[in-house]
């Protein structure tokens, strides 16, 4: 990559190179600095947007990143048929779709930045990007505004997993019928499954 900085001069009895200089500096001018180019025109689509929407592909990277991770067992391993490969890869995309709705729910409750996208909307895209005001306070706060425990989504799962179903029976009648009782839910199992059935 480097070799279209230099003019090479190479013989049987000696070697010699020469900077490019113009070549150096036109890159050194560009170090650090993506080019995002549209075919779409300025009417439809500003400068501003285009920066904005390729950013946006952070999530694509996330889905598969997530998808192609060690700890997810949903690679189509054990299947064979061309149609089974793609009804799973199916499967996947659609629980990721499941997951980052849930995320977007729940931000309140995750070290997730809920204002991202209203923070995006007024700040120059270019800049490199900065965490909003309610971010720096979740992240030094550790709590929600209703005093509950932040979460990565993980330990979120792992928090609203505590919750079960037990079937009861009492022993005082031989043939007593059974019933089930619902753990109640603690402040916030409450407070995610008012979250969540906002969707």
């Amino acid at each position: 990559k480097v070799g279209k900085h230099f003019d090479l001069d190479i013989a049987d009895n000696h070697f010699r190179y020469r900077h490019k200089e113009e070549s150096i500096q036109r890159e050194a001018a560009l170090d650090g600095i993506y080019i995002v180019r549209t075919s779409e025109p300025r009417s439809r689509l500003s400068t501003e947007d285009a920066v904005r929407n390729y950013k946006k592909l952070t999530v694509v990277d996330a889905l598969f990143r997530c998808v192609k991770s060690v700890d997810r067992l949903v690679r189509p391993i054990r299947h064979r048929d061309v149609s089974r490969v793609r009804a799973h890869n199916f499967l996947c995309l659609l629980a990721y779709y499941v997951r980052w709705h849930m995320q977007e729910a729940w931000a309140p409750l995750l070290f997730q930045d809920g204002e991202l996208e209203d923070h995006r909307q007024n700040r120059d895209p270019v800049l490199p990007a900065q965490p909003s005001p309610a971010a720096k306070r979740k992240k030094t706060r550790r709590k929600t505004e209703d005093g509950l425990p932040l979460h990565s989504f993980d330990t979120l799962l792992a928090a609203l997993q505590t919750r079960c179903r037990n079937r009861c029976r009492a022993k005082s009648l031989p043939h007593s019928p059974t019933f089930h009782q619902i753990t109640p839910p603690n402040p916030l199992q409450k407070r995610a499954l008012e979250l969540i059935r906002q969707l």
